[in-house]
Order: structure tokens, then sequence, then C-alpha cells
């Protein structure tokens, strides 16, 4: 996206430290796996980045998003002061009349961010490789197959249509 700088992989909200990929998913920590978005201001607004990532990963339930009910991945705002939280709220807003759905996305009050391990960074770009359930696959391979399997990319564009942002055709 235009104006966006640099995106990290990472793990926020909880209580401990150090702690990695295996100890955060696994439940305990407090910790939702995350990522943090530097941006320039005046070529991207805080609206616009929540506008965007309001669609691919709706919350509509209290246990998760429409793909995991995992307690880690689910879908949240961070803001930092209350410009972010009126921009994200009124980005929720907007969806959920868009889509005439629910969402129960919580808005929470940023907190310590964590970088994820190495191997997170740009996970879907990796060309590491990967065993999965069948076959040994690169990192972008496997991921490509989760986001097919899990129906992902079906759900958000039966949510949003032509306008789904991320989607793989």
């Amino acid at each position: 996206m235009a104006g966006v700088t640099e995106v990290t992989s990472g793990y926020t909200g909880g209580t401990t430290t150090n702690q990695t990929y295996s100890q955060v998913t696994s439940g305990g920590t407090g910790h939702y796996e995350a990522f943090e978005i530097h941006y320039e201001a005046h070529q991207v607004s805080s609206r616009q980045i929540y506008d965007l990532f309001s669609g691919p990963s709706i919350r509509r339930t209290p246990a998760g998003n429409f793909v995991t009910a995992a307690t880690a991945i689910t879908h949240q705002f961070f803001v930092s002061n209350k410009a972010q939280q009126q921009a994200a709220q009124a980005a929720l807003s907007a969806a959920q009349s868009e889509l005439g759905l629910r969402i129960v996305t919580q808005i929470l009050a940023a907190s310590a961010f964590t970088d994820a391990e190495e191997y997170h960074q740009d996970y879907y770009k990796g060309q590491n490789r990967v065993v999965t359930r069948r076959e040994i696959k690169t990192e972008s391979e496997a991921y490509a197959f989760y986001r097919d399997v899990c129906g992902r990319d079906t759900r958000v564009e039966q949510l949003w249509g032509s306008n789904a942002p991320f989607i793989n055709h």
C-alpha cells in the first residue's frame, strides 16, 4: 500500500516477555499474533489502513474469526491514541453497515510489541522448505495451500464481492 513503509510480524497484548510463536499459539501468555505497521501519514491515513483490515479478517464471534477459533489469532485493532481509536471504530462501523453483519472485533490499547521470530517475517514470500501433512513445500506454497484449504479467500469474496482486499485469484 502506498505510504506503508514497514510491516513487522510479532506479538502484543500479553504479560510475558521473550515469548515464542509456540508459546503464544498454545495459549497462556495472553499475547496475540500481531503486526506493526509503520506508515507516512501524509500518504495514507490510519483510517485507510483500518478500512483495509476491517474486511479480510473481520471477527464475527467472540471465539475467533471466520477461519479459526484460536484465541491468539483473533482479529483485534490495537490503537495508540484517541485519533486511531476513532478511525478504527469508524472502519468497523462502516464494515458492519456494509456487510449487514454484527462485528465483534475489539479495539484495544496498544501495549508492548515484540518482533516475531525471523522466519515469520514475510512468511508468505518464503522459499524455505517446510513439511506439510502431505509433502515438502516452500513456505509460500504452504501459505497458498493454507489459504485455499481453509476457504479464507472464498469467504472474504462472499462477504465483500469485488471490493474484497487481499484475495489471491
